[in-house]
């Protein structure tokens, strides 16, 4: 491309995006993302059918907050990763890959056994602090805002808030 010519996804209005490591069941943990120096999302309650959790773990310090979409605490989230948080470490590795969110939360993890149990082996071992200005409700907020596309009937329009989001479609 050296010739000034633009490749067709350059062209596009559209980015692309890098498909899941492998596959997720989104009943447990139906959104996870890595964004504002955290790994965040929401995860499904065990043991009740219409509460989630919003939690959350922050790069290089691992500072995490666990509370319900109506800001009550985990009872988990005593001074240690609830199972909540350990959920969703688990599926945004599945999402991104143990190598990606390794890097992007800053935990050393080494080998080929490398797996989501080892970045959180490595981050309990620094002993983190349950973080009191937790960012539930920005996520919870953004995940409701992902639930509203899909709801909308299927169209050929363009929406304008969604030019920047991101495509899986293959692009020539």
């Amino acid at each position: 491309m050296g010739d000034g010519a633009l490749s067709v996804w350059e062209k596009s209005s559209t980015a692309r995006t890098v498909p899941a490591a492998r596959p997720r069941k989104l009943s447990k943990v139906p959104f996870v993302e890595l964004a504002d120096g955290r790994l965040q999302g929401v995860v499904s309650s065990g043991s009740d059918i219409g509460r989630v959790y919003v939690s959350s773990v922050e790069s290089t310090t691992y500072a995490f907050g666990c509370s319900t979409n109506n800001n009550r605490p985990c009872g988990g989230a005593r001074g240690w990763f609830c199972n909540h948080i350990r959920a969703l470490i688990a599926e945004a590795v599945l999402q991104y890959g143990v190598e990606r969110v390794a890097r992007y939360l800053k935990v050393e993890v080494s080998g080929e056994a490398a797996d989501a149990e080892a970045v959180t082996d490595a981050m309990t071992a620094t002993r983190p602090a349950q973080d009191g200005s937790s960012a539930a409700a920005q996520v919870f907020s953004r995940f409701l805002r992902h639930l509203a596309y899909l709801e909308l009937a299927p169209t050929t329009v363009p929406l304008p808030e969604m030019q920047w989001f991101p495509t899986t479609r293959a692009v020539a």
